[in-house]
């Protein structure tokens, strides 16, 4: 296994790692980009990673007509049976998701959830919210999300937060598997461009406007850095130094 390299999964030719790829970098970890919806080929050997991340996209889980999502749903099994830390945020959660059986699909009243929306922590998932810094008495724990459709949760998944409008917010499967709906990892560059490319999506019910977006957005950047880096800590194990890293320290 590379002890330095995480693959990381786009679905759109445009998508970047954000605040999570800063924070991985920070770490001493190589990205390795990947894109299979231009013509990138899923690694044949997912244990010579040190960890996975799917990422999201405006395609939706149920897509199997896509050739590159139906090569995705095919090729996670493999990654998780080869015990490589996988984790998946919005359409990457969906689609580790229906691989453990679980059905993605739109809100029963064709809500959405477009802007910060509240997250509330299960008993399981603790250890990663509770005084994450997110949330106060006064203002709920919240997290950028842009999605339509979220995931069912089954027994194959431990609940880590749930939501008011779409129950699966974040899950586990085993030691090293865990999904995300909402996206940590958004800076405010990405979310200027969801807000550009995809400005119809506010008229949704359940959108946030637009200014209310960024201005909840702009308040928590060192916060979402310090949620990141908790995540970090239980998702993927100890990384191994370098003889020149063990050198210098």
């Amino acid at each position: 296994m590379a002890a330095d390299v995480i693959l990381t999964v786009f679905h759109q030719e445009d998508s970047k790692a954000g605040r999570v790829g800063d924070r991985l970098l920070a770490r001493g970890y190589c990205l390795e980009a990947c894109c299979p919806a231009v013509g990138d080929a899923l690694p044949r050997s997912p244990q010579n990673y040190a960890g996975i991340i799917s990422f999201g996209g405006g395609m939706s889980a149920n897509d199997e007509h896509l050739p590159f999502i139906k090569a995705e749903l095919d090729w996670l099994p493999q990654v998780m049976a080869a015990e490589v830390p996988l984790l998946g945020i919005c359409l990457g959660a969906q689609l580790i998701a229906r691989v453990l059986g679980g059905e993605v699909k739109p809100h029963i009243h064709g809500r959405v959830e477009i802007g910060y929306c509240s997250v509330r922590p299960t008993p399981e998932g603790l250890h990663l919210f509770d005084g994450s810094g997110y949330g106060t008495a006064s203002e709920p724990l919240s997290f950028y999300q842009w999605h339509r459709e979220g995931f069912e949760l089954v027994p194959e998944m431990t609940p880590l937060a749930e939501g008011d409008e779409f129950e699966g917010q974040a899950f586990r499967h085993g030691l090293r598997t865990y999904g995300l709906q909402f996206h940590p990892e958004a800076t405010r560059e990405m979310i200027d461009r969801h807000l550009d490319q995809a400005s119809h999506m506010l008229q949704f019910p359940g959108a946030q406007p637009r200014s209310q977006i960024l201005e909840k957005h702009d308040r928590c950047p060192h916060s979402a850095a310090q949620w990141i880096d908790r995540l970090l800590d239980v998702w993927l194990p100890p990384r191994v130094k370098t003889r020149a890293e063990a050198r210098v320290s």
